[in-house]
């Protein structure tokens, strides 16, 4: 660790904070909880690109490529504005420290295993810093809220490093979670997420269904959103909770590989089969769901007949949206000590052809719902009044208006195709 110079270079009378997030939701929740302690202790919070005095990077390394944008935002950053305080957390931070503090202009490092005491730490070692005497009112950086319930994950699969650097599965206690619902609401926001490594695990409360319930019944969210879960943690009982509307008609449910033999060699606790069966339950239980999913190319191993057969899985399910990612070897993992590695070039091929896959099902999916009109959550504006937001069911809506949307929940009707989403016309709520 290296410390800033006596007078602390840069640092403005009240220190600036800009906090930037590579990778999982998971991460985005735990950013957003930084940026409300450093409010809290005075500090102003800026875009990472405004010059800040402090600039934290909360990083991922679930790719070699993942590391590789880390690497360059960290670079960039110390080029653009070299008197900034750098400091490096995170999933890569605790996986490479060493690694990351030849790079230049780094001034800290802080693992996960610390990020908790992030701002303490920070504070001890950097001469300089100076927060004003009161806090600063929170500015709504987002109009959806992650929020985190869970951390770590004692089920590792063969390719997955998240276990070595997050540990094994713990919980938030759930009174924490229900205060934090309720202070989200209170400042405005529509929707929250629920997120962590693995949520479907969360045993306090009666498991997940139960805190999920719980929120619902003892909160006025008007969205309640699940990050991501795994095909075992559905049954027709944890189902029955989207019969209160406010619980977004999405499931993001990673598959990995739409072959049995891949998932038996990544030490993935189902077969194509229950993955099937879990999706049509919960299809006909949820009208009108999105399954969006995580899909890996290029897994050691994997052969031409193997892909195909994953290929074709893919396409029977039709997934609302599909992320496409090759075989990334991670230091330490049993899969990175698997021979028959797949080349560079076949893996970019895959990828390629699963990538077409995905837009194909995605726009197969968005097409159900042209002339019908959902409930859009607004979020930003891109220019030229064109506006942005998402509907319950993870479907990207674009608009014009000169009117103020941003977290605004309103009716829309989707008319046509626009930019991987549908163009809509905003109905009378009659709230305009």
């Amino acid at each position: 660790m290296r410390k800033a110079e006596e007078e602390g270079p840069g640092i403005s009378s009240i220190a600036k904070v800009g906090i930037q997030t590579t990778g999982c939701k998971l991460n985005q929740a735990e950013s957003e909880s930084l940026a409300r302690r450093f409010l809290e202790a005075g500090y102003q919070i800026v875009p990472p690109d405004a010059n800040p005095d402090v600039y934290l990077l909360n990083t991922c390394t679930v790719t070699h490529i993942a590391d590789r944008k880390c690497r360059h935002l960290l670079r960039l950053t110390h080029r653009q504005n070299p008197k900034a305080i750098i400091v490096v957390t995170g999933c890569y931070a605790q996986r490479a420290a060493q690694e990351l503090s030849q790079i230049e202009g780094v001034t800290l490092i802080v693992g996960n295993e610390d990020k908790e005491r992030l701002l303490d730490i920070i504070e001890a070692e950097i001469v300089g810093l100076s927060p004003s005497s009161q806090a600063s009112p929170w500015p709504q950086l987002r109009t959806r809220a992650s929020l985190k319930i869970q951390d770590g994950c004692s089920e590792p699969c063969s390719y997955c490093i998240v276990p070595r650097v997050r540990g094994r599965e713990r919980d938030v206690p759930p009174d924490q979670i229900l205060a934090e619902v309720k202070a989200r609401v209170a400042e405005g926001y529509k929707e929250v997420i629920l997120t962590g490594t693995r949520i479907g695990g969360y045993k306090g409360d009666g498991g997940l269904g139960g805190l999920v319930n719980r929120i619902l019944c003892q909160t006025g969210v008007q969205r309640l959103r699940l990050s991501s879960l795994q095909p075992q943690d559905l049954s027709p009982s944890f189902i029955q909770l989207w019969n209160d509307s406010r619980l977004c008609r999405h499931l993001h449910l990673p598959l990995q590989s739409g072959c049995d033999t891949v998932l038996q060699r990544m030490r993935r606790s189902y077969s194509i089969a229950d993955y099937e069966r879990a999706v049509n339950m919960a299809r006909e239980l949820i009208p009108e769901l999105a399954v969006t999913t995580d899909v890996m190319v290029g897994f050691p191993g994997e052969s031409e007949e193997e892909f195909e057969t994953s290929y074709r899985f893919c396409e029977r399910i039709g997934f609302a949206s599909l992320h496409i990612f090759p075989y990334s070897a991670r230091p330490g993992t049993v899969a990175a000590r698997m021979a028959h590695k797949v080349q560079p070039g076949t893996k970019k091929k895959r990828s390629q052809l699963m990538l077409h896959l995905a837009q194909q099902s995605a726009q197969s999916f968005r097409s159900k719902f042209l002339g019908r009109s959902l409930a859009v959550l607004w979020e930003e504006e891109k220019g030229d009044g064109i506006w942005i937001g998402l509907s319950d069911n993870y479907i990207r809506v674009f608009t014009e208006s000169v009117e103020q949307l941003r977290n605004r929940l309103l009716p829309v009707r989707l008319t046509q195709e626009h930019d991987s989403g549908l163009w809509g016309s905003i109905e009378d709520d009659g709230s305009h």
